[in-house]
């Protein structure tokens, strides 16, 4: 193999790593917060690293220059949607998953209804 068959291998690689990695976070994670942090940051990697492989492989002027200008919109993108997705979530009252949470099976550790831990004498 040569070198630049090689880099393409492991640019490729990395990126189906890191594409799969931000799908077991998304699946594993408890709430939108960690989940969007998991997805945005590895994806957005994983995109990167496999455009740079793809842009290696076309090995002509104006397809590599394509390939370089879908990595920059990657890099803006990406993060920025995914900042933008969490603050509407955060405006909207979503509130981040805590330890609280797992104790008492709601979100925030309070009571399931609104009722319940109310004294009805």
């Amino acid at each position: 193999m040569t070198p630049t068959e090689i880099a393409v291998v492991a640019l490729a690689a990395g990126g189906v790593f890191f594409a799969a990695v931000a799908a077991v976070g998304l699946v594993r994670l408890p709430d939108l917060y960690t989940r969007a942090h998991a997805t945005s940051k590895s994806e957005t990697l994983g995109a990167v690293l496999t455009l740079a492989a793809v842009a290696i492989v076309v090995d002509s002027g104006l397809s590599t220059v394509k390939a370089a200008l879908l990595l920059l919109f990657m890099f803006l993108t990406n993060p920025t949607a995914a900042h933008a997705i969490t603050r509407a979530a955060a405006e909207q009252g979503i509130e981040p998953w805590t330890v609280a949470d797992d104790e008492s099976g709601t979100p925030g550790g309070g009571p399931e209804t609104p009722t319940e831990g109310v004294d009805d004498s």
